[in-house]
């Protein structure tokens, strides 16, 4: 097992996870593969693209969250244990590891927020509650 590679676990069902760092002492940093946005989501998040390129069975996110003073996003980095581990599904490319770096960077930043950014989590939130997003 190494960095960058993406693996089945099973959570509540069976997912897919991105390897971020192997360390059996504490575990394997990871983050899950989960559905594009279906709106733009540009100034509260960043998507890095994963899916048939790097063999895996669909098309997929690792959606990284720009954190704000006084609120904690949600995120979907996780530790992971050798045991979770259920089945290899693919290997992301070095360029696709800098994007994922790149992200875990900028969503590390405190970022202050504009009347435009929250009006685009206005239309996010708006987006959920009708469905319409995937």
């Amino acid at each position: 097992m190494q960095r960058g590679e993406v693996w089945w676990v099973e959570f509540d069902e069976r997912r897919l996870v991105v390897l971020l760092s192997v360390d059996d002492a504490s575990g394997i940093r990871a983050m899950q593969v989960v559905a594009p946005a279906g709106v733009d989501i540009s100034g509260l998040g960043v998507d890095v693209r994963v899916g048939a390129m790097e063999g895996l069975p669909f098309e997929g996110v690792l959606r990284f969250a720009i954190p704000r003073p006084g609120f904690t996003p949600c995120t979907w980095l996780t530790t992971v244990s050798r045991d979770d581990l259920i089945e290899r599904a693919g290997v992301l490319s070095s360029a696709k590891l800098s994007e994922i770096e790149d992200a875990l960077r900028l969503g590390g930043q405190a970022k202050e927020w504009t009347p435009a950014t929250t009006a685009k989590l206005g239309e996010i939130r708006d987006a959920l509650r009708l469905g319409g997003l995937g």
